[in-house]
């Protein structure tokens, strides 16, 4: 499972945010992880220097061998909480899917 994180210029501390979500990840996606060839975080500050609440948006995009693409958001105050509610709503999401595959083998 590789993982690919992008960020927008007004987030700060890049590498922590790859750290965060990495980690994040490949805790909550490890039973399916030989199942997912890509997952792409895209981490912005939908109101950049205005501040306001729930501005932070991760969005989730993951490939599962021989599907669409699966695509989850979450918006919330903080990257760290956007990062982890985007996590346990792509791992609610691919639990569905890789459930649909299996039904059909």
């Amino acid at each position: 499972m590789h993982i690919e994180v992008s960020t927008d210029n007004t987030i700060q501390g890049a590498e922590d945010v790859r750290r965060t979500v990495t980690e994040v990840l490949e805790s909550k996606l490890a039973p399916l992880a030989s199942r997912i060839t890509r997952i792409e975080a895209h981490i912005s500050d939908e109101n950049a220097d205005k501040g306001g609440a729930a501005d932070k948006r991760c969005v989730l995009e993951a490939r599962v061998r021989g599907r669409e693409p699966v695509v989850v958001r979450h918006n919330d105050e903080t990257v760290r909480s956007a990062i982890i509610e985007a996590g346990n709503k792509l791992r609610a999401a691919l639990d569905r899917e890789i459930g649909k595959l299996d039904d059909r083998n």
